[in-house]
């Protein structure tokens, strides 16, 4: 039997899931949704989506949605349901799990890799963040779960965008850039949203495209080049961008953001052993505070690709495609993670380079 897609919706109270959830289980896709949900009290569910019932912890309504509302455990939740699938208890598709507002999507993530049983039944999707454009500045600000929120994600979705002005929202999707840089930004106008652009994301396949916007990397301005501590002799650019580049505070990023995110790329080759002794000490000493990081990596001794990811002190890795001729070779990696040793980063990729 094929692995069962989850996807995690997260975001700050108030930003809209419930709203966009109501969208993916009344759309007709002929998709049979498990919604797994830990909300509770003002933040539960629409009552006309899900009916709760307190005997019953799993309620399959007629329109194919299952509902299980979390009274345990994750992993035993996700357990029972792939239990009741296998016996035939339970038809469904797909999982979505919406996390309370409050929540930080790390541990829930690390639930798919940490349990054998539910990394051979479920394949963790993608994390789908939507963040309330009319209070996000001030969420960001002052809730750290509002900041990792953000930082775990693999889409991000802006509601509320109509009630805030253009340079407002434009502030905003730029602040977002620079807390991650590899999550696409759009708009999601009372949940409506493409099903494409939240389920099968593939956000956490180690073979999915490492998506990095442009933009981010190049900032805007003819000083662009003195924004980056670049030594193209040794083949190695970190990129700064938690300064303003000299067009206006309203639009550059000026947060004392403590979520951000560090993107690397050099086409010297990796040594394969001083790679994995560095990223291995990383992630013991900082896995805490490394939300997501992922990378295509050049590496000696092979033609094919290497890609690698990981979530807090979980990490993977795996060979993808072969370089096509012509194409240049080049290890791309972002970070993104909470107060992130930038130098110690920096100074241990370009150790590991051959």
């Amino acid at each position: 039997m094929s692995m069962i897609p989850a996807t995690i919706l997260t975001g700050f109270l108030g930003s809209g899931k419930t709203t966009l959830l109501k969208r993916l289980l009344t759309e007709a896709h002929g998709q049979r949704i498990a919604v797994i949900e830990n909300e509770f009290g003002a933040e539960n569910i629409d009552t006309d989506i899900l009916v709760a019932d307190t005997e019953e912890q799993i309620v399959q309504m007629s329109n194919g949605c299952i509902c299980c509302t979390i009274r345990e455990d994750l992993r035993s939740t996700l357990s029972q349901l792939a239990e009741k699938r296998r016996k035939g208890l339970l038809a469904f598709d797909r999982v979505v799990i919406e996390t309370t507002g409050l929540a930080d999507p790390g541990p829930v993530a690390q639930t798919f890799f940490m349990d054998d049983e539910v990394a051979e039944t479920y394949l963790l999707d993608a994390i789908v963040t939507l963040v309330d454009a009319k209070h996000a500045a001030r969420q960001l600000d002052e809730r750290q779960e509002a900041r990792r929120q953000v930082g775990f994600a693999d889409r991000i979705f802006i509601s509320k965008a109509d009630l805030v002005p253009a340079d407002e929202l434009d502030a905003l999707v730029h602040r977002l850039k620079h807390m991650n840089p590899r999550a696409p930004i759009e708009t999601a106008h009372f949940g409506q949203v493409p099903l494409d652009k939240v389920f099968d994301l593939r956000g956490f396949n180690l073979n999915a495209k490492l998506e990095i916007d442009p933009d981010f990397l190049q900032p805007a301005g003819d000083d662009a080049h003195d924004h980056s501590h670049c030594d193209h002799e040794h083949g190695h650019c970190a990129h700064d961008h938690d300064h303003d580049h000299g067009h206006g505070q309203a639009r550059h990023h000026h947060h004392d953001d403590d979520v951000k995110s560090f993107v690397w790329r050099s086409e010297r080759p990796f040594d394969p052993h001083k790679l994995e002794d560095f990223l291995g000490a990383v992630v013991q000493v900082w896995g805490p505070k490394l939300l997501r990081y992922k990378g295509v990596l050049h590496m000696q001794g092979t033609d094919r690709k290497v890609i690698f990811q990981g979530v807090h002190q979980l990490m993977g890795s795996d060979l993808g495609p072969v370089w096509k001729p012509g194409e240049k070779r080049e290890s791309r990696m972002v970070f993104i993670g909470i107060d992130l040793p930038r130098d110690i980063l920096t100074q241990g990729l370009q150790q590991a380079l051959v």
